[in-house]
């Protein structure tokens, strides 16, 4: 259908008097006036803006149109989140706006209760509101008849696109949504929900599939004019991005209890969310300014959805108060209309970043802002990077988790279990030729049947003893999730969940009695059940101690570990620095910057017997260079974001033959990969451990960032 002069026209009539009567907007903005046509269409499209920029409506109001236009029945739009926070936020909203047309949404994640459940399979929704791993668990589970709740979806909405895309989820999501395409015997279109990214078209055309390259699709941006198909460097970023408009501060105070003080002492009055990247430090620092006696509440994923579902709420209808937080608060979930953003020490990432900032400058006459509080010198170079890119355009390109073999077995199994049965010749039609859910995959079936798996019989594969054995608890529902969770206890006091709590907690040698720190209070334990994995804890005033095992070895990337690199050569960011950060960060530059950096490329550094290869590359290319540079790479090391360590016996000519070899030889390395890693890849059970191992190579791996060390000047210099 040829676009209409005003898009708007062409939303359903009813839709545009509730935008006017009800939500009282005089017009849409830019970004849903030109989702309109693309949408109406039936286009595939990613919606791209900062947070809080009308994406949800950008999408719902030109579905909701097509829905009523076209006479669409049963359950035809899907809406993927990645949290069920999320989801839960979202449902008033939606199922509002489906309303106005006399339709309705509905709720299922791993948090509905089963009559709920129920009554959606028997009346289905015209919106459905799930996660991947739900979707997934309703094609396979005996109870969810998936062809009548999921044959007549015609469109999905993926919110937060970007943070699928960006990991082994994403894999899932697209190998799901290939699935359920076959369920409806027709193409679905595919509506993404980005924030701020570096490489929009690549990510329209990874969420596209396999209708890549066959189905129209757009980036959709406030002030995009760059044609289809263009390079991503010509797809405008809307505010948020580049240096302010804003009010961004970057402070060094030392420790997190000086955090607290500041923290307790700025923007009395006003609501603050702040920010850390680990559960440890939200804990340490809500319990911190608890002790100062200021209003606060924290939320992270190891508190129960109970605890948290109160803290959001209450800090939404509070004014003078905190809410501490990880990164479950970074995407689209309302807390309420928010004065600041506080962040501990730096994200790992711009986008991150980004996604932080927007939280704020949300009403009329307010600015976005931000105040960064460095705990400790090296945070506080990486914040000062980290705005350096900010203030340079500059934002992270998402990209898919190279070589998912674990997810490829997951997929085979699930299908397996979703259709009862597979031709052994027939089974990537599943996929719809998707790679590497392809016959690229046949060696990892063929170790999947060998090891009893699946079995087969008269040309069909079947799910086999081994998988009922790994996998068969609870009817599969630990196929449907992938990624692994570490094992945690479950706090109770009473009959109250707290939260979780990592084991080692439970186990490690302390004089005196038990205490826990959760939820921001202290608690001593007092019963635990080893064998239900529950603690029981009653308050104490304070003494308690916050941890958890896990996280991720992947370190900076290459970009922002130069960045620091540039602002030791004298680079500021294009933010207010206060008199703490400006002398520590020229103390760092005065005293530290010659033995670590040089304009003129890398720096070799020894020591004593300590040689250090200063490479500023972060941590996968340096791990890279590690195994490429075998001969002379010190072996007992773990790389790390800024230098690699080099043999204590490293002479010119072994540095020069090293350096010889690698230009004469095939290929860079793969990094070296402990097997016992392996255990923390999901589902790596149903892959042979070579192909395992390899995929964790591959995933540690920076080939690019490696070679443009390599093809640097470098220089050596000795310390005292």
């Amino acid at each position: 259908m040829a676009p209409t002069a005003d898009p708007v026209d062409r939303l359903d009539p009813v839709i545009l008097h509730h935008v006017v009567n009800t939500l009282g907007w005089p017009n849409l903005r830019p970004l849903q006036q030109a989702a309109i046509d693309p949408v109406l269409d039936g286009e595939d499209v990613v919606l791209l803006a900062p947070t809080a920029g009308g994406k949800t409506e950008a999408a719902c109001l030109p579905i909701l149109s097509a829905m009523s236009a076209q006479g669409w029945t049963g359950t035809s739009v899907l809406y993927l989140c990645p949290l069920k926070a999320l989801l839960n936020n979202l449902i008033p909203r939606v199922d509002g706006y489906a309303q106005w047309l006399g339709r309705r949404a509905a709720l299922w994640h791993g948090d509905t209760k089963e009559s709920q459940r129920q009554r959606i399979r028997t009346d289905r929704p015209d919106i459905l509101l799930t996660t991947p791993e739900s979707l997934e668990a309703m094609l396979i589970g005996v109870k969810t008849d998936h062809a009548h709740l999921l044959g007549d979806v015609r469109a999905v909405v993926v919110d937060e696109v970007h943070a699928f895309a960006g990991d082994d989820r994403g894999w899932h999501l697209l190998a799901v949504l290939e699935r359920l395409q076959r369920v409806t015997g027709h193409p679905i279109q595919r509506i993404g929900l980005s924030a701020t990214v570096g490489n929009p078209r690549e990510l329209l055309a990874w969420l596209q599939g396999s209708g890549a390259g066959r189905r129209a699709g757009q980036v959709v941006a406030p002030g995009l004019t760059a044609p289809s198909g263009a390079s991503s460097a010509q797809v405008p970023v809307d505010d948020g991005a580049g240096p302010p408009p804003g009010e961004v501060e970057l402070d060094y105070v030392g420790s997190l209890s000086n955090a607290a003080k500041v923290i307790a002492a700025l923007h009395k009055g006003e609501k603050r969310l702040v920010f850390c990247d680990s559960r440890r430090q939200v804990e340490e620092l809500g319990a911190a300014l608890r002790a100062r006696d200021v209003t606060v509440f924290l939320s992270h994923a190891s508190l129960s959805a109970d605890e948290r579902a109160r803290s959001e709420q209450a800090f939404a209808e509070a004014r003078d108060c905190v809410i501490v937080a990880t990164s479950t608060l970074e995407l689209g979930i309302d807390v309420g209309d928010l004065d600041r953003v506080v962040q501990i020490d730096a994200p790992g990432t711009v986008a991150s970043f980004l996604q932080r900032i927007g939280r704020t400058g949300r009403r009329t006459g307010s600015t976005r802002n931000c105040l960064f509080l460095a705990t400790e010198m090296d945070t506080l170079l990486q914040a000062a990077a980290l705005l350096l890119l900010w203030g340079r355009g500059w934002v992270e390109p998402v990209v898919a988790p190279p070589e998912p073999r674990h997810l490829v077995a997951q997929q085979l199994l699930a299908a397996a279990l979703q259709e009862h049965k597979l031709g052994d010749q027939m089974w990537p039609e599943q996929w719809n030729g998707l790679a590497p859910f392809d016959r690229s995959a046949a060696p990892i079936l063929r170790h999947l049947t060998e090891e009893g798996f699946l079995d087969t019989d008269g040309g069909m594969l079947f799910i086999g003893p081994e998988a009922e054995h790994r996998f068969g608890q609870r009817h599969f529902i630990e196929l449907t999730a992938s990624f692994t969770a570490p094992p945690q206890f479950t706090v109770l006091s009473g009959r109250t969940e707290i939260g979780r709590m990592d084991p080692s907690v439970l186990t490690e040698e302390r004089p005196g009695p038990r205490l826990l720190l959760l939820a921001g209070r202290s608690w001593q334990v007092t019963f635990i059940d080893w064998g239900r994995k529950r603690v029981f804890v009653e308050p104490v005033e304070s003494g308690g101690i916050a941890k958890w095992s896990g996280g991720t070895l992947a370190g900076l990337s290459y970009e922002l570990t130069r960045a620091m690199r540039d602002v030791l050569l004298g680079s500021d960011p294009p933010v207010t620095l206060t008199r703490r950060a400006e002398v520590r960060l020229q103390e760092w530059r005065d005293e530290d910057a010659p033995h670590l950096v040089h304009p003129g490329g890398t720096l070799i550094a020894r020591r004593g017997n300590d040689i250090r290869w200063w490479t500023w590359a972060g941590y996968r290319a340096n791990a890279t260079l590690s195994a490429t540079l075998s001969s002379i790479a010190d072996p007992v090391q773990r790389p790390t974001d800024c230098y690699l360590r080099l043999r204590e016996d490293l002479s010119p000519d072994m540095w020069r033959a090293a350096l010889d070899a690698v230009q004469a030889g095939p290929a860079l390395v793969l990094p070296d990969v402990d097997p016992r890693a392996v255990r923390g890849l999901k589902f790596s059970a149903a892959l042979p451990q070579r192909l395992a191992v390899a995929t964790l190579s591959a995933r540690l791996a920076d080939f690019d960032g490696a070679r443009a060390v390599l093809a640097e000047p470098k220089r050596f210099s000795t310390g005292q």
